[in-house]
């Protein structure tokens, strides 16, 4: 689960992601698809950047890529990222407290986080949240 949290945790992936899911919900006749350079020129941003990104969304399974020719089509994979929503989901209900206590006390056996542990967990509750306000920017937009 460390894997997919570090590639979200960088901007410029969310930014691709985010204009993944714009193509997607824009343009439903494209499958979602989109080619590299209009990557590059919807964030204003190098290509060599925008490659190196989409790599790494590639080999954690966020992006699909589709190869015709010279160019590359890529597409949002929801799968990691459903993953994710599951293990989040808790977190984020309105239960989470009801939630929170029926986790402690199911590993009540298990030892404490220490201090490293607790940092990333925070880290990874502010990625979230700024993902999430990210992709609710996108979608009030369409």
């Amino acid at each position: 689960m460390a894997d997919i949290f570090d590639v979200v945790a960088d901007a410029t992936r969310r930014d691709i992601l985010a204009v993944l899911l714009e193509r997607e919900s824009a343009v439903p006749q494209s499958g979602g698809e989109i080619s590299v350079s209009e990557i590059v020129a919807a964030l204003g941003t190098s290509q060599p950047t925008v490659s190196k990104h989409l790599k790494v969304l590639r080999e954690s399974g966020l992006v699909t890529v589709r190869e015709e020719g010279q160019h590359r089509y890529y597409r949002l994979d929801r799968g990691p990222l459903e993953t994710l929503e599951d293990w989040l989901i808790p977190f984020m209900s309105s239960d989470a407290a009801a939630d929170a206590a029926t986790l402690a006390g199911a590993e009540a056996h298990e030892a404490s986080l220490n201090e490293d542990q607790w940092a990333f967990a925070s880290a990874i509750g502010k990625v979230f949240a700024d993902t999430a306000h990210q992709v609710t920017q996108v979608v009030k937009r369409k």
